[in-house]
């Protein structure tokens, strides 16, 4: 990936380029516990770099049933399951055929119950 092309209109600076490695070296959505585990950084200079990349349309994020704010590159479209007993969150590349006329639609959030709780 290359971080200078994702938005001409910021500064990549240590930390923006360190939050937006980590969020592009995993394939899932990851909270501000998850990142902060990997990455030495405080939490106010996370959540203001988190809002710019928002502002810029760089990430996606949403809230999952856990309350808490889940963060990812913002790549290709797609879906979100999110399991109600074990919280787990799936990205789904399945395409899903919704038509809303005059909507743009960025993310859908499925929620229900994931294979392993399932059994």
């Amino acid at each position: 990936m290359n971080l200078e092309n994702i938005s001409k209109n910021i500064k990549l600076t240590t930390a923006r380029k360190a939050i937006l490695e980590l969020l592009y070296s995993y394939n899932k959505p990851l909270c501000y516990e998850e990142v902060k585990d990997n990455l030495a950084m405080d939490k106010a200079t996370f959540y203001r770099n988190i809002i710019k990349f928002e502002e810029e349309g760089i990430i996606n994020s949403f809230e999952s049933n856990d309350k808490k704010r889940y963060y990812e590159i913002k790549n290709k479209k797609h879906s979100h399951f999110i399991c109600n007993i074990c919280s787990k969150i799936e990205c789904l590349h399945e395409k899903l055929e919704i038509n809303l006329p005059n909507y743009e639609i960025d993310n859908i959030i499925i929620k229900g119950t994931c294979p392993n709780c399932k059994d």
